[in-house]
């Protein structure tokens, strides 16, 4: 895949992201590793290109008085080291594409089948320990696969009636800027050194592209399409991507004789 095409990709996903309240790292990642990035680089691109879109977000939406800390912070607490530790955490490349595919096939099919109804009108306290539990397993997870964990906390907390639509969203830009970040520290502890680094540079140009995609999402969310129509276009983006993964893998299962002569 030509760095032109891969930018194109990037633009549009973050575009599509952004206007549901997303950073877009999983399908950055799923996008590189269908480019045959090295897979070393390839969570530290999707994490920088998630900090910058949701670092917008994430600022308009504290502005607004959206974002609840007395709230927020029992999901953060545990996420944030948890993150750093999957970051540095080394795993085969067919382990880091299954989960990626399976985290993708799970999100996709989240906000695909995401009921139409009218949003929560009063917020549900959680219990604390919940709410630990379920950032650190949250926040582990995205840093295995670089990326900010946004996408798997907000089915939950729409399945369990956490509170507002925006509520929701901004409490998960909060929690994909902390865990970016965090995870990004540990997959660049992770490399070896600058020579590895160096592997990132045919993909500087991604991050203005995902900087203006994200803020043309964001208003594009308000002036031209409708929440139900971004969201069931992303859906679909984020499961065409999952099951190009898993085939992928199925492929290389196959041609590799795993099932047949196991």
């Amino acid at each position: 895949m030509k760095v032109a095409l891969l930018g194109i990709l990037f633009f549009l996903t973050a575009l599509l992201y952004a206007s549901v309240g997303f950073g877009g790292g999983s399908t950055y990642t799923a996008l590189l590793i269908l480019a045959g990035a090295n897979i070393l680089i390839i969570p530290v691109i999707s994490l920088a290109c998630n900090i910058l879109v949701v670092s917008g977000n994430t600022w308009r939406y504290r502005r607004a008085g959206y974002i609840a800390w007395a709230q927020a912070w029992p999901f953060m607490v545990l996420s944030v080291p948890m993150a750093w530790i999957g970051g540095r955490m080394r795993v085969e490349e067919t382990v880091f594409i299954g989960l990626l595919a399976l985290a993708l096939l799970f999100a996709g099919l989240s906000l695909l089948f995401k009921p139409n109804g009218k949003p929560n009108t009063t917020s549900l306290p959680l219990a604390q320990p919940f709410a630990l539990l379920v950032g650190a397993g949250l926040g582990l997870l995205s840093g295995i696969v670089g990326i900010g964990g946004g996408i798997f906390l907000a089915p939950i907390l729409h399945y369990i009636g956490w509170g507002k639509a925006k509520e929701i969203a901004a409490l998960c830009s909060l929690y994909i800027l902390v865990n970016s970040v965090s995870g990004l520290a540990g997959q660049l502890i992770k490399l070896d050194g600058l020579e590895q680094l160096e592997l990132t540079r045919p993909y500087w140009a991604l991050a203005p592209l995902v900087l203006v995609g994200g803020f043309i999402g964001n208003r594009m969310s308000i002036t031209v399409f409708s929440q139900n129509t971004v969201r069931k276009m992303t859906a679909i983006l984020v499961l065409f991507v999952a099951l190009r993964l898993l085939w992928g893998i199925a492929l290389e299962i196959f041609s590799n004789g795993t099932i047949l002569n196991p």
